[in-house]
Parts: structure tokens; C-alpha cells; sequence
């Protein structure tokens, strides 16, 4: 280290004097405070406003932590007779064969006849169900005729106010005013049930967070007549005395978990079907349960977006209101209003910006701004997991990383100007290729580089197999020459054949043809090609020298990927390279991987071979799924070589391969 700074004090045009250093240090620290004064009074105010970015921003905290805390398990009292897409494929079998099929006559299209749901509620009740809710909408009357209106409105009449029919607030635009309009079941003596409307209040992200008994007091004007939301109507037709809280009316739900997996489900077909109900009988499935009819099938795009997905019924929502009631349950903010918040943030970004002002040390302050995000952050997921209160999250997280980075910049300065000269110092050993692109195509838009562009480009990885276990069992002088002489020669073929060498990983290589300078797509795809044949007869002409000077032989494994790629100057502040990244390149990897799985050093993507099929012989492993991508596979080839070349050195060193890789593949990999 002492080396370094002598040498970047050498190349220093105009050393400055230890009180010019000291006062520019003094200067840096002074602002950085100044910045973190700035920050802490900007997110306060930001906070106090409420405005609906902040209220977006501040959402993703409890959607992360809802997520992180996973599925709770509801209460076992509520059932959804869920109108799913096997059930609205039921009237397929019943058109098939009508007289096998003759039950499920009244479901045999869209839209059900009202008989179906009139057999449902005799069955239901009959089944001692506590209560029954419709989450459908009956505005109009059916169109299967009026005896089909009757036969529900009989229904209803039997069971009175145990049965629960949804309503809604319908909006719409009177003499240049927004205007609601309440919308009841046409059904002669539905007043004597229960009616709750099926509206909610989307948060400013398009989730659902409120309570649905907020609807009407956020929406509506007095005005309008007023009927309780569907959740409470269920839950007052389930129990007469039972009574909804304000503290529970004004809060937030708390879900249970994601759509379709939370609460139980029973398709509703299985109502109809006999076998199916007579099982239900049996098993008392029905018995003291609140149950919710309520479509569940994306078609009938009755679906909601929650914190835990996009994809969650309408019904399911209901579901969750009536759990939060049986159970107590909410969501509440622990201040009550925007300017409490406020004040809860300027004490905590304030507090933690006097802690890192009192540690000078930029390494201290990595660990102290690391520990402070993860403490608040801790602090607010147990606060809303367990207690279910909301803390503001985001905007303190957020202002604390900025307040750390800022005194973390001030501190390190000095060592990010040694680094820069370091770096114009090394730019002499960049890769000619990066050079020669940057002086042709970039010597007046350097920037344009360095932010990166997307580009094809053949990706080539090659890994040395076994190399842990022996270096763990060899001479380490010897091993490092053994491994330079191996890199040296893969190398210098690689660059022969028109590649870029990006980076070293251990022992591995990581190669591209194509970035920065492309000779065209085909061309760089033979050229990779063509570059790892030609390792391959190295890596043979090596071994044999190894042989005979009495050393470890090494074997190595080749992926070559085709695909696009970022290109550009990737890294920290202290290291940067101009690198490729993206798909393709984790691919390529991966493939590299796989070579153990065939006993042979070269596979080939699809999209290699595509470019050159007419040009090399190869055998076709399959299609295969590779290492965290699981769901899609790729096909891979094994390279034998160029049309027209000999195969033997292909099959020479599958054998050895198979030979020398056989035990250890079975007992364990190498």
C-alpha cells in the first residue's frame, strides 16, 4: 500500500500542501452535513404532505412485508362455493350426455340459470350452513325467463334474512357531477334478506387495502341511501347480535395470504352433482359455516389486486372482511394522521444522522448504515406482523441510505482520487479491441461507452474441472505455474481467433466474440467456434506434456451461448471493467455446467448451432433445463468438430473424459 501511494504521489501534477488537503477535507464534511441536514427536512416535509407518490412509495413496505411474512392460516368458519372454471365447463358433460348429466342442467351456460343458485341455497341451508352470501349482481331479471326469477325468489322467501344478496354503488356522471346511484336485486321480496354493497376503495397503487366498510364514508354522499357492505351484511345474517366495531369499520384489512390458495374452496358443481353433495353431506362439510357463492374463474374477470398478488377473487376479499370481524383482526397506522408521521421521520433520520456524523471512519459507516436500515427495517415488519401497525418505512429507509452514502463519500474522497489516478495509469493494459473502439467510434462521445449498449455477441465460458480438489492436494508454486501455463495458451487462442477475454474468475475464463467490434453474427459465432476446437486440441497437446513432465492433467468444460447482451462499464466506484452481462451470458455459464453431465469438454446452445449448422458436426444432447431455470429447457449439442475434420480427436478425449470422470460422477461430483 505504500508502493501505490508513493507511486500515485509521483504522477501527481501539483501535490498539495497538508493544509490544502486539510481544508478541502474539512470542506467535503461540512457539506456532507449540510446534504444530511437537507435530506432529513426534505423527508419530513415530503411525509407530512401525504401525497399519493409518497403514499405509493411508503404501500411497497407493506407489500413487501406481507409477502415476507407469508400465509396465516384463517379462520375455519367461512367457505366459498367458488363459481370456477370447472364449473362453468360443467354444461360441456350435461350437452354431451343430457340424461347422465341432468343435474347439471341448470348451469349449462353463461349466465346460469337462477335455478342453480336456488337449489344451492335449499342445499346449503338443508346442510345447516349458518348462512348463505351471493356475491353475483341480480339487476336484472333473468334471461331465462321469469318461472326462473321464481324459483330463487322462492328460495329467498324460505330462508329470509340468513340469505345475504350483494348490491352496488353504481357511478356515473348527472349534469356534469359524479353521481351515485345504488343498484338492488330485482327479485320480488329481496328486501326481506340481507344487502350489502360489493364496492371497495382501490389504494393509489390499484391494491385493496381498506376495509370495504369504508367505501361509503370515502365515496359516498349522505345523500344516498345506505346499505352495509357485503362483509358486514354476512356477518349479521350469520349472527343477529353481532356488531361491527368502529375501530374495526375505520381500519385496514389484514390479509390472510394470496388468492385461491387461503380460504377453502368447493367448486360449485359439486352442489349439483350427487354423488359429489352426498359426499359433502357426509362429511358435514357445510355445517356451521358462513359460505360465500362468488366467482373465482379469471374469466369472469371478478379479480382484484391485494398486496400479496394480482390475481385474488372478488369474493376472497369479502372472505377476508368477515375473518378480520369473527376475529378482531385489523390493519391500523400507529400515528393517527400525516403531520405524527412527520415527526416520527425527522426523529429518526435526524438520530441516525448524528450517528454516523460521530463515527469518522468510512468502513465504520458502511457497517453503521448497514445496521441502521436493517434495525428500522426489522423494527417495522415486526411492528406489522405482529402488531399490526404501520410505520412509515420507505421514506426513513430510503433518507437514511442517502444520509450514509453522503457521510461515507465525504470520508473516502481522498481514496477515490488515488483510484482514479490508479485507474489512468492501468488503462494502458485495457484490451487492444476496447481501445481501438473507443479511439474509432467514441473519441468524442466517451460516455456513450461507458453507459452501456445492447448488442449480440457469442459468450464463451471454459472452467478447468476438479480444480478445488487439486489444489488442495498440490504444491501451491506449482500449481499457479501449471495454471498460468494452462491460461496463457487458452488465451492466446482465443485472442487469435478475434475473441475478448473479459474476465478471469478463479480458473475459469469468460470470453465474448462479438463485443466491443462484431465482424458480423455468423462470422463471431464461427470464430467462437473455431476458438474452441482449437482449445480443445491445445488443452490434448498440454496434457501430454504434462504427462511426461509428470503433473496433475487437467480437463476443462466449454458453454458457448449466442444471444444479446448489455455491453458497457460495469462496476463499483473503486473498480470498474467494461464488461458484458445479461442472459445470455448466465446461459452460457450454465451450459459450461452441464458438460460434467455428458462426459464431454464442448456444448453448443440452439442458437449457436442455427448460425452454424452448415459448417460443424455435432451430436444432439436434448433439450435439458439448466440450473435456476427450471421451467425452460435448452436444447444443447456436443461439438464434434468442423465438417470434414477427423473425429478421433473428439472421441479421444470423450473417452478419457469417461475414463478419468466415470468413478467420481457416480460417488460424487469432482
Amino acid at each position: 500500500m505504500a508502493m501505490l501511494r508513493r507511486f500515485l504521489l509521483k504522477f501527481n501534477p501539483n501535490p498539495s500542501s497538508k493544509s490544502t488537503s486539510g481544508s478541502r477535507k474539512i470542506s467535503l464534511v461540512y457539506v456532507s452535513y449540510v446534504m444530511i441536514g437537507f435530506i432529513t427536512l426534505a423527508s419530513t416535509a415530503l411525509t407530512a404532505t401525504n401525497h399519493p407518490l409518497i403514499q405509493l412509495i411508503e404501500r411497497r413496505s407493506q407489500i413487501i412485508s406481507y409477502r415476507l411474512r407469508g400465509v396465516v392460516t384463517p379462520p375455519d368458519d367461512i367457505i366459498i362455493l367458488a363459481i370456477d372454471q370447472a364449473s362453468l365447463i360443467q354444461g360441456e358433460f350435461y350437452a354431451s350426455k343430457p340424461e347422465q348429466y341432468a343435474d347439471l342442467e341448470p348451469i349449462q351456460s353463461w349466465p346460469w340459470q337462477r335455478r342453480a343458485y336456488a337449489i344451492a341455497l335449499d342445499r346449503l341451508m338443508q346442510a345447516r350452513a349458518k348462512s348463505v352470501s351471493l356475491d353475483v349482481l341480480l339487476l336484472n331479471p333473468s334471461v331465462h325467463g321469469i318461472e326462473d326469477d321464481q324459483q330463487l325468489e322462492q328460495a329467498l322467501k324460505t330462508y329470509g334474512d340468513r340469505i345475504v344478496l350483494a348490491g352496488f354503488y353504481d357511478a356515473y356522471i348527472h349534469d356534469g357531477n359524479l353521481t351515485h346511484h345504488l343498484a338492488l336485486p330485482v327479485l320480488k321480496g329481496s328486501e326481506d334478506n340481507h344487502q350489502g354493497y360489493i364496492n371497495v376503495v382501490p389504494g393509489v397503487d390499484g391494491r385493496i387495502y381498506d376495509q370495504p366498510s369504508r367505501y361509503y364514508d370515502k365515496v359516498i354522499s349522505s345523500s344516498i341511501p345506505q346499505i352495509p357492505s357485503f362483509a358486514e351484511a354476512s356477518l349479521q345474517a350469520a349472527d343477529r347480535t353481532a356488531t361491527l366495531t368502529p375501530k374495526l369499520a375505520r381500519s385496514e384489512l389484514y390479509y390472510y395470504g394470496p388468492g385461491g390458495v387461503t380460504f377453502r374452496q368447493v367448486p360449485f358443481w359439486e352442489i349439483l352433482d350427487p354423488v359429489t353433495w352426498t359426499r359433502h353431506q357426509r362429511q358435514r362439510t357445510f355445517n356451521d359455516k358462513i359460505v360465500l357463492i362468488g366467482a373465482t374463474a379469471v374469466s369472469l374477470e371478478d379479480i382484484i389486486r391485494t398486496p400479496f398478488d394480482d390475481q385474488t377473487p372478488g369474493v376472497e376479499l369479502h372472505a377476508t372482511a368477515i375473518a378480520n370481524y369473527l376475529q378482531g383482526k385489523a390493519v391500523t397506522h400507529w400515528l393517527p394522521n400525516p403531520a405524527s408521521n412527520a415527526i416520527l421521520v425527522f426523529v429518526i433520520i435526524g438520530s441516525s444522522g448524528v450517528l454516523l456524523w460521530a463515527v469518522h471512519k468510512a468502513s465504520r459507516q458502511v457497517i453503521g448504515t448497514i445496521v441502521l436500515l436493517l434495525g428500522w427495517a426489522s423494527i417495522s415488519y415486526a411492528s406489522f406482523t405482529w402488531g399490526r401497525y404501520i410505520l412509515p418505512t420507505m421514506i426513513p429507509l430510503g433518507a437514511i441510505a442517502l444520509s450514509g452514502s453522503t457521510a461515507i463519500v465525504a470520508n473516502s474522497i481522498q481514496s477515490q482520487l488515488e483510484q482514479q489516478r490508479l485507474r489512468r495509469t492501468l488503462e494502458r493494459y485495457v484490451a487492444s479491441p476496447i481501445v481501438q473502439e473507443i479511439l474509432t467510434h467514441y473519441s468524442e462521445d466517451y460516455q456513450s461507452l461507458l453507459k452501456g449498449k445492447r448488442l449480440n455477441a457469442t459468450i464463451l465460458f471454459c472452467d478447468i474441472r476438479g480444480f478445488t480438489t487439486l489444489s488442495m492436494n498440490s504444491d501451491p508454486e506449482a500449481l499457479v505455474e501449471q495454471l498460468n501455463e494452462y491460461l496463457d495458451v487458452m488465451v492466446e487462442v482465443i485472442l487469435n481467433a478475434g475473441g475478448t477475454v473479459d474476465k478471469f474468475i478463479g480458473d475459469a475464463i469468460m470470453a465474448e466474440f462479438g463485443s466491443p467490434l462484431s465482424q458480423g453474427e455468423q462470422t463471431d459465432t464461427l470464430n467462437a467456434v473455431r476458438a474452441v476446437l482449437e482449445m480443445r486440441k491445445a488443452l490434448v497437446h498440454l496434457q501430454a506434456k504434462w504427462q511426461d513432465a509428470g503433473k496433475p492433467i487437467l480437463f476443462n468444460g466449454i458453454g458457448l451461448n449466442f444471444g444479446e447482451v448489455v455491453a458497457g462499464d460495469i462496476g463499483s466506484l473503486r473498480r470498474r471493467e467494461y464488461a458484458v452481462i445479461g442472459d445470455t451470458v448466465n446461459i452460457a455459464s450454465r451450459v459450461e455446467s452441464m458438460t460434467r453431465k455428458f462426459w464431454t469438454d464442448i456444448l453448443i446452445t440452439d442458437s449457436v448451432y442455427q448460425w452454424v449448422k452448415d459448417e460443424v458436426n455435432v451430436v444432439c444432447v436434448g433439450n435439458h433445463p439448466l440450473k435456476g431455470r427450471e421451467r425452460n429447457t435448452v436444447r444443447l449439442y456436443t461439438l464434434v468438430g468442423m465438417k470434414g475434420d477427423d473425429p478421433s480427436l473428439y472421441q479421444t478425449v470423450h473417452q478419457r473424459l469417461r475414463k478419468t470422470y466415470h468413478f467420481s460422477e457416480t460417488a460424487g461430483s469432482p
